[in-house]
Order: structure tokens, then C-alpha cells, then sequence
């Protein structure tokens, strides 16, 4: 075995001279079902370096560290994040997964972990952030890549590749790459012009004019199925899988992708000033922003240019109008009253239909690439009519093309354990697909069934095709939380009380009440806070409480009741019948909570250095699903003010897919005597704390459906720093 690693990296070590720019700029994802172990070995590591270049050239597109510091969108991080990020990436998904134990720099896999979709919770204060200098940042990526070099060579492989094996992680991590290589373009094109650099790899099209006139095209109606199963060859994100069904009505398409010089016949007719062809939305945005044409456009007294990713150039009138969804929303409102034609962006199913008619090749299946994607011809949008299948043109790439539809799981969508936060945060009908790809979506972006959703105001290489339709689409907009398990904390900590049994918030408060006096209480904290009830009956009592939760799929939740005040899920009764449930604040006498508290999303065992100055801690069933708890007990004096108090619930129920058995800090017998929990507790916990209070009993109720309870008793520990 040993011999054949050391032949493999050598053969490795000889191929990596062998990636040209050409090699980078038609990579596919690879066939995960076929083929030997040995051959997809050199495969899945040929893919993975290749994306590491490209990531990398990209980044060589910039000026210096002013221009990786710079914001280029206020509500993003400056590209310095996204350049660490995807290395930390690997690194926290492996450790979560059990494939690693040993981290490489924890400072950056916790500074780089969070904040990439101006998510409500992303911590975008750049005061809380001491960024490294570029070249620190690239000396640790040197040694995450040898890292996972290694783990490719090393780590047993079988055939099929599926979402069980610990290569998915591994492709998950090469897969997320590749959306922050589109991102970050993104980004790079916001930046002043002044901060980038030409780069020989990245180079647009340079083919420009006046535009085609539109036309609708019709579309028969036929039948779509939407995901895929478990066994399909290609990797695929949560989202993708599962199965929607749908008979789809006729529609008129309109043949070219809307063009600027389509764009801007909106633009003169004061479009950006004229406040009916906007959503409420929209014209919000709108008077923000205080736009009056497209973001890439630039205006130079009387005369257009356009921004491409690195250059500024006449204004390509034949190119694709890349606008947000808002934008695109307007000009179909727009453009219906002027034509009297009932005129919007198609459903994800009507994407479908159309791209189904033309029987377009999926991305591991052509030679060379049937529209301008997947880096394959221009890196840049070309002339809407450039690419033509069956009469339409543009079907796949060139830009992204919004749809009417916020992103949702399909029937049977699971969530990955080891990402589970990807899709779920944006199933809150903000979130609208894109279809189709852009010239620089690659690997999963580039297939077939690829579910990709940004936020409405939200800037992509992306435009739009409209079509023509007597169907009316209605969308939900008064968003009902479907995730089974976060729908069941929601009932746990603001529905319901069962057989007798307090509100376990509630209760674990009154049980701390006389601890509190005399204890200052400028700042607690509330780890592992799931849903956010304890946080904010915290904020009862103390002048400032921070919520942290390893998932985002629970901090939303706190974050949607600190800013609305309301929260509404589905509760499950019976199989597949359901209850709707609506939470207020105001009902619980917690309204006045909401100034008092934020919600983070964070790794309790590798906290940033911002999490600290606490007068208490309150660490509600936590340690026993934490992957290193001893790590987090060592840690946590550190966080906490001198006389602070650290509170611990739990009731130990010490499983080996949350922790390995030898994290275990109790649950076991240690010199032929039973070790309790409570008695790892002392004994970690004696040099900085002592105990202030017998340990107490505390139950709790989480019910799953009418006639299914979980009935647990947590053991309640309060802890003073000495």
C-alpha cells in the first residue's frame, strides 16, 4: 500500500506541470459511478488541483492587498474572506466528518468559516476582523492543499462515489470551490477598475454591435420531472435531489436572451424613476440604491461603457442585460403594458421544458460546450445570438437566467449531514432559482440539474429571458418553516408545554434565578442556542445577549423573530397531515427581547476571539454533540469575566456519530469504576471553576408528532470562574 502512494504521488507530482491554461478552462465534474478506484483516484485529483489553480489565477487578477481588502459590495466581505474561505472550507468539512482530527491553523478555519450571502447573521463588522496579510493567507492554502492532496492519495475509495463516501466530502469541497470562483468574479467586477489587473487566462469576447430583434417562439407543452436520485453519476448539492413532477401549459418564449440594447429601451423610458413597474420590493431597492440603469453599465457624459470582469469597454449592445431579479421583474411589467401581452420570466418548470425540447447534452456529455459556459470560450458575456440551439439562443450560458420561482426543497429532499445549512437558509421565498448557467459557471453549476437561488436584489453574471403566458404564477410569500427538525424546536422552545413539563427555557432561568444576584449583567451568551428562546429570556435580565448555533438552520430562526417578531411553522400531527402554527414575541412578553440580542452562526469548539467578555455562559445541551468537548470546557474560562457563571445542561447522551468514543469526557469506566460526566466536569472544570450549586434535574419534552414525545432529563451544572 505504501509503495503504491508513493508511485501515485509521484505520478502526481509529474502531472501537475502538465495543466495548461487550456486543461483549466475545460474541466468537467467528474462521473462519480464508473470507472476503477485508481482511475477516478487521478481523476478526483486532477479536478481538484485544476480548480485550485483556476481559483488561484483568479485571484491573481487583483492589485496588491488594498485590493483584497476593499468591499467591493457592503454587504459582502472583501474578497480577502472568500480567498481564505474556500481553503477553511476542506478543512471544517473534513474535521466534521471525522476524516481529520487535527486542524491547521484554527484562527482562520474560524475567521474564514461564516459569512459568504450577506445572510442576516454574517458578521460583516469589520472591526471584529484582523485579516492576514495575502501572503499569509497563501502560505496556509500551500498547506491545506498538500493536506488534501494527501487525503486523496490516501483515503480507501470505492466505487460508486455517493454522499456516504468520505470522497463526497472531498468533491463537496471542490464543487463549493468552484461557486466562489463565480462569486468571487462577481466581486473582482464591482472592484474600482484601478484594483485589477489584465490576466492572460480570463479573456472576453470581442464581438459587439447592435442587437436582433426579439420575437416569441412557442413551446409545447409536455411533461417535466425536476432531481435526481441518489445513484446519479454526477455530484449533486441537497437540493438537487428528490422529485417534483409537473404537466406543464404551452408558452411563447422569447428567442434571444433580453439584450442591453432591449434593456435599455426600459432605461429611456424612465423605468428606474417610474414606481408601478416595481414589486414593493423592487422600488424599495430602487429608492436605496438610487440606481437608473443596470449596475455594470457605466455612464460617461453621453457616451455607454460596460464592466466586464477587468476591463471597461464600449458598451456591448448585443450582449445580455445582467440585472438582478428585481430589475428583470420591472422591465416584464414594463413591457407587458406596452405590448398588451401577458409577459414574465418562466417557472424552474418552464426552464425546464424549453432546455428539454432542444435536447441540449449535459455537461459531461459534450465535446465542447454547446453555449458560452463552463469557461470554454469566453470569459465574458458574447452576442445574444452567438449561440443557437433549434431556434432559441442561449438556453445554457452566457448569463445566469432568473426565474419566478424561490428555491424549495423537492419531495423527498434530505439534508447532507456534513453541510447542512446550504439550501436550507435560503428556503424563505427571498431566494429566486437561476437557470442555465453563466460563461464562468463550471463543474455543478455547469449541469443540467443544478439549483442555484440568490437573493432578488443580489448581483450575479445573470439576466433573463421572458415568456409569454396565460398561467398565472403564485408565490407563497407568507413563508412557512418546513425543515422537520427545526420545526420541531420551534415547538420545543416557544410551543406547547406536554405532560406537565415546564418550558425547558423557562425552567432552566427559575432554576438560576439566585445565582444571578450581584452577578453583573452586561453581556451574557447563549452557545448552541438552536431556535433562540433562551437567548432572548436572557435578554430579560441582562443588557446585551449574543446567540450562537453551530447551524444556520436554527439561527435564522432567531434572526427572523429579532426582526419581525413572528415565526411561523408547519407541525407534524399524522403522517402526512400537518398543522400550521404562528409564534409572536409579543405573546410571551418577549417583544422588548429583540433590541437586545443577535444570533451568529459559530463552531463552539473553535470560537473567534470576538466571543468573549461574558458575565454568563449558558451552554444548553451541548456537550454532548459537540465533536471535541474537552477542547470547548478548556476554552470556555477564557470567554468568560472573572465571577461569571458558566451554566451546563445535558443529558449526556454520548453518541459516537457526534463524538468519538475517545472525546468522550464521561459515559465510561476509567480504571475499572463507572466515570461519570458529572465527574469529567469536576475534574476539567477544578482548576478555573467551582461548582456553586448541587447539579439539578431538568426534564424537557420535544414532541415529533400528536402522538410522538421525546421525554429526556437533562442534568443542570452551575459553574463561578474563579
Amino acid at each position: 500500500m505504501k509503495k503504491r502512494i508513493i508511485q501515485s504521488q509521484n505520478f502526481m507530482n509529474n502531472m501537475i506541470e502538465t495543466i495548461s491554461d487550456q486543461d483549466l478552462l475545460v474541466t468537467k465534474t467528474p462521473i462519480l459511478n464508473e470507472g476503477s478506484p485508481e482511475e477516478k483516484r487521478v481523476e478526483i485529483l486532477t479536478y481538484f488541483r485544476a480548480t485550485w489553480e483556476l481559483d488561484e489565477r483568479l485571484y491573481d487578477c487583483l492589485k496588491g492587498q488594498e485590493a483584497f481588502l476593499h468591499r467591493a459590495d457592503p454587504l459582502r466581505h472583501p474578497l480577502a474572506f472568500y480567498f481564505g474561505h474556500t481553503a477553511t472550507f476542506y478543512v471544517n468539512k473534513l474535521i466534521l466528518a471525522g476524516i481529520i482530527t487535527e486542524r491547521i491553523n484554527p484562527k482562520y478555519e474560524s475567521m474564514f468559516a461564516v459569512g459568504v450571502d450577506e445572510m442576516s447573521w454574517d458578521d460583516l463588522n469589520e472591526k471584529h476582523y484582523d485579516w492576514p496579510t495575502i501572503q499569509e493567507t497563501k502560505e496556509y492554502r500551500v498547506e491545506a492543499k498538500k493536506m488534501i492532496e494527501n487525503l486523496i492519495l490516501e483515503l480507501p475509495l470505492t466505487i460508486p462515489i455517493n454522499w456516504e463516501s468520505q470522497f463526497w466530502v472531498i468533491v463537496m469541497g471542490i464543487e463549493h470551490q468552484r461557486i466562489h470562483i463565480e462569486t468571487s468574479s462577481v466581486l473582482i467586477r464591482q472592484l474600482p477598475i484601478n484594483l485589477v489587473q489584465e490576466n492572460s487566462l480570463f479573456k472576453i469576447c470581442e464581438e459587439w454591435g447592435n442587437a436582433p430583434e426579439n420575437e416569441l417562439k412557442k413551446v409545447k407543452s409536455g411533461k417535466v420531472s425536476i432531481g435526481k436520485s441518489k445513484e446519479d453519476a454526477l455530484y449533486g448539492w441537497d437540493n438537487e435531489f428528490g422529485k417534483y413532477n409537473s404537466k406543464v401549459k404551452s408558452f411563447h418564449a422569447s428567442k434571444y436572451l433580453v439584450s442591453n440594447q432591449e434593456f435599455k429601451t426600459f432605461v429611456d423610458d424612465a423605468g428606474y424613476k417610474t414606481e408601478k413597474w416595481w414589486t414593493d420590493e423592487g422600488w424599495s431597492w430602487v429608492q436605496y440604491k438610487k440606481c437608473e440603469y443596470p449596475l455594470f453599465w457605466e455612464k460617461d457624459c453621453k457616451t455607454w461603457k460596460f464592466r466586464t470582469m477587468l476591463d471597461q469597454i464600449e458598451m456591448p449592445w448585443n450582449w445580455p442585460a445582467e440585472v438582478n431579479y428585481l430589475e428583470a421583474k420591472a422591465f416584464c411589467n414594463w413591457k407587458s403594458a406596452k405590448t398588451g401581452k401577458k409577459l414574465r420570466m418562466p417557472t424552474e418548470a418552464e426552464y425546464y421544458l424549453l432546455r428539454n425540447s432542444l435536447k441540449i447534452e449535459d455537461q459531461p456529455e459534450w465535446e465542447i460546450a454547446p453555449g458560452n459556459i463552463n469557461l470554454e470560450h469566453y470569459a465574458s458575456s458574447c452576442p445574444v445570438d452567438r449561440f443557437e440551439t433549434n431556434g432559441f439562443y442561449d438556453v445554457i450560458g452566457n448569463v445566469w437566467q432568473w426565474t419566478e420561482m424561490p428555491i424549495s426543497g423537492l419531495d423527498g429532499f434530505e439534508i447532507h449531514p456534513f453541510y447542512d445549512d446550504f439550501s436550507t437558509p435560503t428556503f424563505d421565498a427571498k431566494h429566486n432559482l437561476m437557470k442555465g448557467g453563466s460563461w464562468i459557471s463550471t463543474g455543478n453549476l455547469a449541469i443540467r440539474d443544478s439549483r442555484y437561488a440568490f437573493r432578488r436584489h443580489f448581483f450575479q453574471h445573470a439576466g433573463f429571458r421572458y415568456i409569454e403566458s396565460d398561467v398565472e404564477v403564485e408565490i407563497e410569500t407568507d413563508y412557512y418553516e418546513t425543515d422537520d427538525l427545526v420545526s420541531q424546536y420551534c415547538e420545543f422552545q416557544y410551543g406547547q408545554e406536554y405532560f406537565g413539563v415546564d418550558n425547558y427555557s423557562k425552567a432552566c432561568l427559575s432554576l438560576l434565578d439566585r445565582h444571578l444576584t450581584g452577578l453583573s449583567k452586561g453581556h451574557a451568551l447563549d452557545l448552541g442556542c438552536a431556535t433562540g428562546r433562551t437567548t432572548l429570556e436572557l435578554a430579560r435580565l441582562f443588557d446585551k445577549v449574543t446567540g450562537l448555533d453551530f447551524s444556520a438552520r436554527f439561527i435564522r430562526i432567531g434572526t427572523q423573530l429579532k426582526e419581525t417578531g413572528k415565526l411561523n411553522y408547519i407541525r407534524q400531527e399524522e403522517g402526512k397531515l400537518a398543522s400550521y402554527q404562528e409564534v409572536r414575541l409579543c405573546d410571551y412578553d418577549l417583544d422588548a427581547s429583540r433590541d437586545k440580542v443577535t444570533f451568529y452562526q459559530a463552531d463552539a469548539c473553535n470560537l473567534k476571539a470576538i466571543f468573549t467578555g461574558y458575565d454568563l455562559i449558558f451552554a444548553g445541551n451541548l456537550i454532548d454533540r459537540l465533536y471535541d468537548p474537552l477542547k470547548f470546557l478548556q476554552d470556555i474560562s477564557t470567554r468568560l469575566n472573572k465571577n461569571g457563571i458558566l451554566v451546563l445542561t445535558s443529558p449526556y447522551t454520548w453518541l459516537e456519530e457526534f463524538t468519538e468514543v475517545d472525546k468522550w469526557i464521561g459515559g465510561y469506566r476509567k480504571d475499572g469504576e463507572p466515570f461519570t460526566t458529572l465527574d469529567g466536569l469536576k475534574e476539567i472544570l477544578d482548576e478555573n471553576f467551582e461548582l456553586i450549586d448541587e447539579p439539578k434535574d431538568v426534564p424537557f419534552v420535544i414532541r415529533e408528532t400528536a402522538r410522538k414525545y421525546q421525554h429526556t432529563i437533562a442534568q443542570m451544572t452551575i459553574w463561578r470562574k474563579k
